[in-house]
């Protein structure tokens, strides 16, 4: 008789986190069905193969283990009744051979983003999964069936009918991509019909228009004084992303006054749990202590997220998607006033500073800057904004 169980698996991945599979065990000898999910050891209850309740999703992760454990069961029953199975290896192929499914493997990739706190992402994804399934018209798709004909054919589809760019496109392509590779990583299916590749479908991303505000506009937002008590505070969270060198909306939100100590600003990143220790301009002190002088809200800076559960990943996803829409569209009528003509948006804080270092600021000092894990990235980005060579270049030619 074979048992099943789920079991942590000791290869972590580079978060430190343990892979989640389920053990099949027949005569002594085991195989292992991978679900795609990884957890910290701290959290794994080993006595009852569960996700401790500690763990901010642990309900979540359970309902899916169990759910796998009793999906596998029903298979070792199903083979030992017919007397198909002899060994864990047949068994395995067995379940792995009832066609694997597409949006099953989509599930896990799912589930591993809400375990994971990626929130935002997960609301993206789905939607995107929810597009797919509604060209395909079935909620059932097996991965022989997903073919270079069928990718290219969605692709007109988004983009003929849906009326999507080429860049929309690529995004899909990506999240299947994902979604295959998730599946062959957990010996769910095997590479022979991967669509993507050499000869077939190649994902190019196109570089994407990065323009940021030059010094005039933004002493512009600076010197404002005819602002709505709104929009004012728009431009202030605006600014204090700009001068702390473009740090994200979602982390100005979330900054706290015990984040400021002996003249520097010290926080993690969400994005990627970065340590960050940069000096407080004298420009971002003077818009602080106006908020520190109103401080009747608790620890946070800017009041935007007061009353929020700060400890539920979720909630903060949600809260800060609706708080950077308000702060946008605040922030293009203040444009507006100002004669600001680019457009206007929190993320073009970043791209601001960008714009303004330009060249002038070694590329290993804009990394540290940047928070970037590679100085390829920041040469990448920075990229966007380094003109003068090229501009020099142009008028040796033309101008005589």
């Amino acid at each position: 008789m074979a048992t099943v169980k789920a079991v942590l698996r000791k290869k972590s991945n580079p978060e430190g986190e343990y892979p989640v599979a389920i053990r099949i065990t027949k005569d002594r000898r085991s195989t292992y069905l991978g679900t795609g999910q990884y957890v910290a050891e701290k959290y794994w209850d080993r006595r009852n193969r569960l996700v401790r309740k500690t763990h901010p999703n642990a309900a979540m992760l359970n309902q899916y283990i169990l759910s796998k454990v009793a999906e596998a069961n029903q298979f070792v029953l199903d083979a030992e009744l017919k007397e198909e199975s002899r060994n864990v290896r047949e068994i395995k192929k067995k379940i792995i051979g009832k066609s694997p499914d597409f949006f099953e493997v989509a599930q896990m990739h799912l589930v591993n983003l809400q375990n994971r706190g990626r929130h935002h992402q997960y609301d993206t994804e789905r939607g995107r999964l929810d597009k797919f399934r509604e060209f395909i018209r079935n909620d059932k798709l097996p991965f022989d069936q997903l073919t270079v004909s069928l990718l290219r054919n969605f692709e007109g589809y988004l983009i003929k009918e849906k009326k999507r760019s080429s860049r929309t496109a690529v995004n899909y392509f990506i999240l299947i991509r994902t979604i295959y590779n998730l599946g062959i990583s957990e010996g769910i299916v095997d590479r022979s019909g991967y669509p993507f590749g050499k000869g077939k479908i190649t994902i190019k991303i196109g570089e994407s228009e990065k323009i940021g505000l030059n010094r005039d506009e933004i002493r512009k937002l600076e010197n404002a004084r005819n602002l709505t008590p709104a929009q004012q505070r728009a431009v202030h969270v605006w600014l204090v992303s700009f001068y702390f060198a473009g740090i994200r909306v979602g982390d100005v939100l979330q900054l706290k006054w015990t984040d400021f100590n002996d003249g520097r600003l010290l926080y993690r990143m969400n994005k990627n749990s970065k340590l960050v220790s940069l000096k407080i301009p004298d420009k971002a002190k003077a818009i602080l202590d106006e908020y520190r002088d109103q401080r009747n809200t608790g620890k946070l800076v800017f009041p935007f997220l007061s009353g929020v559960d700060l400890r539920n990943d979720q909630e903060v996803s949600v809260r800060t998607q609706s708080i950077t829409r308000n702060l946008n569209r605040r922030l293009k009528a203040a444009a507006r006033t100002l004669g600001i003509s680019k457009k206007m948006s929190m993320h073009i804080a970043r791209h601001s500073f960008g714009n303004i270092s330009g060249d002038t600021i070694p590329i290993q000092m804009l990394q540290k800057l940047y928070r970037h894990s590679s100085v390829t990235t920041t040469i990448r980005y920075q990229a966007n904004f380094i003109h003068r060579d090229a501009d020099e270049a142009l008028d040796k030619v033309v101008d005589f």
